[in-house]
């Protein structure tokens, strides 16, 4: 099927969408902090870089990143179509996540940054040690 719009018109279009949130991998990860019972994460709490989940007390930060969206290396995927166009949007994208994420450490924000890959079955045991700061600190709040 043919696109209805001409390819300069479809490119401003897809320019102009931004994300509000990444609804599927946060809805996993929230049900990972559910089954280890790993409590007081906020949602939308405004901090550099916009992270996914705040967890105040803890001064922990987590994203979840598409691994497309922010050149994960498990997706080694460019699309042929417009490749420069998307070569330099996964650029940027990388580009903004190093500095938010320096600008965090430097304010005393732990940064926890996990792959849309980690949040599979295979890879638990993975994401778990990538979550151990939050468990310890939840933990220690329970003693």
């Amino acid at each position: 099927m043919s696109d209805v719009f001409v390819k300069d018109k479809r490119s401003a279009i897809m320019r102009s969408v931004r994300s509000s949130q990444n609804a599927s991998t946060e809805l996993k990860l929230i049900s990972v902090f559910k089954e280890y019972a790993i409590k007081g994460w906020r949602r939308n709490y405004k901090l550099c870089g916009n992270p996914d989940f705040v967890f105040e007390n803890g001064k922990s930060v987590i994203f979840t990143d598409g691994c497309f969206w922010h050149g994960h290396k498990c997706r080694n995927v460019t699309p042929k179509d417009n490749s420069d166009y998307w070569t330099a949007k996964i650029m940027r994208n990388k580009k903004r996540d190093k500095e938010s994420s320096k600008i965090l450490k430097e304010k005393g924000w732990q940064v926890i940054r996990i792959w849309e890959c980690e949040l599979k079955m295979k890879n638990k045991t993975k994401l778990l040690k990538k979550l151990l700061p939050v468990i310890q600190y939840n933990q220690s709040r329970e003693h």
